[in-house]
């Protein structure tokens, strides 16, 4: 048998470990509770390039589709010196919140698809990744034969603005004479 004598500063000690232990079995029980819910991600974050899907997956994030029976993937380098062509380039592929700056003198895997929605019979339009280790390094748009390159986002815009262009309808005064 235990025979216990509280004293005043002794039942405030308690008090103050009991609602110690009380918050703390608050906390473990909200993290418990929100541990299984998950905070869906954006279609455009794409951690790893294993295979042609995952490039796929890649580029409509960003609103572009592809034919993934026309990828082809060839070794590039990256060069330790770059000069002002480079360096323009650096910025079209910055355009897809990447850089290639931390993989200067690295070789990389340029993976290349068709877009058929921005080709038409005279240029060909293509999507092309830079993966370096399963990691995406580099995105831009490549326009055949010309070789022009535009950003992702300087692209997505300019096809919206178009789509949009294209659903806008001018009704004229004289197609409803009056009665």
């Amino acid at each position: 048998m235990f025979l216990f004598t509280v004293t005043k500063p002794g039942l405030r000690q308690a008090g103050a470990l009991a609602l110690c232990a009380v918050c703390l079995a608050g906390t473990v029980t909200a993290a418990v509770r929100l541990a299984g819910k998950s905070v869906a991600a954006s279609a455009t974050v794409q951690t790893t390039i294993e295979n042609t899907q995952d490039i796929g997956t890649y580029f409509t994030g960003y609103g572009f589709e592809v034919d993934l029976s026309t990828a082809a993937v060839d070794k590039v380098k990256i060069p330790k010196k770059w000069d002002d062509s480079f360096t323009a380039f650096n910025q079209v592929v910055g355009e897809s919140g990447l850089t290639l700056a931390d993989y200067k003198g690295k070789t990389v895997e340029k993976w290349t698809v068709l877009c058929p929605a921005r080709s038409d019979g005279a240029t060909d339009t293509y999507c092309v990744l830079l993966v370096y280790k399963a990691k995406a390094v580099g995105a831009y748009l490549l326009q055949k034969p010309s070789g022009e390159v535009t950003g992702l986002i300087t692209a997505a815009k300019a096809g919206a603005e178009a789509a949009s262009e294209e659903e806008t309808v001018e009704i004229s005064a004289d197609a409803y004479p009056e009665e």
